[in-house]
C-alpha cells in the first residue's frame, strides 16, 4: 500500500486554483507564518495544502528539534503529496525557505502538470555565505518562478540576488524591510501583516497571470 501524507487543506469558496505549500527547515506546517499565508491565500482564491516533511513529522511525535532529511528524501515527500492531489485544479508548487527551494528543484524532475512556482524567502546561500549558492537548477525551471523575497534577508538580500546574473528566472518581488519571514523592522515604518499582504496580492497576480498566459 502506497504511503499517504497527511495534507492539511485550506479551501477557497470559488478556487481557481490549488498551491501546494510546503514549509521551511525550522518550523512545520503548524507555524503561525504557514497557518497565516495559508489562510490568506484561501481568502483570496486560492486552494492551500500544508503538509510536514517526514523528519519534522519525526520532531514532533518525539518533542524534539531534527535536521532536515537530504534533499532527495525531502523531495520523495513532496511528490508523494503531489500523487494525493485532486487533477481538476491548476497546480501551483512551493514553500517558505527550504520548502520553496525543494518546490524549485522539484519542478525539475516532477511528471506532475505544474503551472508555476513561488518561494517566499528562498535560500539563496546561507547567512555569511554569499558564494555558496544554491542556483544551478534554475535554468532547468520548465516553468514561471516567482520568488518573493525581503529585502534584508540574511539568505539573500536585495544587493546580492540584484548583483547575481540569474537571467529571467526567477521573477523577484521585494518585501520592504523584510527580513528571512519577510518582516520589517518596526523602524521602517512598514508592518508584519502589510508585508504578508503584499506577498499573498502579489502571489495571486502571478497565479492569474500565468493562468490567462
Amino acid at each position: 500500500m502506497t504511503e499517504r501524507v497527511s495534507i492539511q487543506w485550506f479551501k477557497a469558496s470559488e478556487p481557481v486554483a490549488q498551491f501546494v505549500f510546503a514549509h521551511g527547515a525550522g518550523a512545520g506546517s503548524d507555524s503561525e507564518f504557514m497557518q497565516d499565508m495559508a489562510k490568506k491565500l484561501s481568502y483570496a482564491g486560492i486552494n492551500v495544502a500544508l503538509f510536514d516533511f517526514a523528519y519534522m513529522e519525526t520532531a514532533k511525535a518525539q518533542n524534539k528539534k531534527r535536521p532536515p532529511d537530504r534533499a532527495p528524501k525531502l523531495l520523495a515527500r513532496y511528490e508523494l503529496v503531489l500523487s494525493q492531489l485532486d487533477a481538476k485544479l491548476p497546480l501551483f508548487i512551493g514553500g517558505k525557505s527550504m520548502g520553496g527551494r525543494m518546490a524549485s528543484m522539484l519542478v525539475c524532475e516532477t511528471q506532475a502538470q505544474v503551472c508555476g512556482v513561488l518561494a517566499y524567502g528562498y535560500p539563496f546561500h546561507p547567512p555569511g555565505k554569499p558564494d555558496k549558492l544554491r542556483v544551478d537548477h534554475f535554468d532547468e525551471i520548465p516553468c514561471p518562478f516567482l520568488v518573493l523575497q525581503g529585502e534584508r534577508d540574511t539568505f539573500g538580500n536585495k544587493s546580492e540576488v540584484s548583483a547575481l546574473s540569474l537571467g529571467k528566472t526567477p521573477e523577484l518581488f521585494w518585501l520592504p524591510d523584510g527580513d528571512h519571514s519577510l518582516k520589517p523592522r518596526k523602524a521602517s515604518g512598514f508592518t508584519e501583516p502589510q508585508n504578508r499582504q503584499l506577498a499573498v496580492e502579489r502571489t495571486v497576480q502571478f497565479i492569474e497571470s500565468v493562468l490567462n498566459g
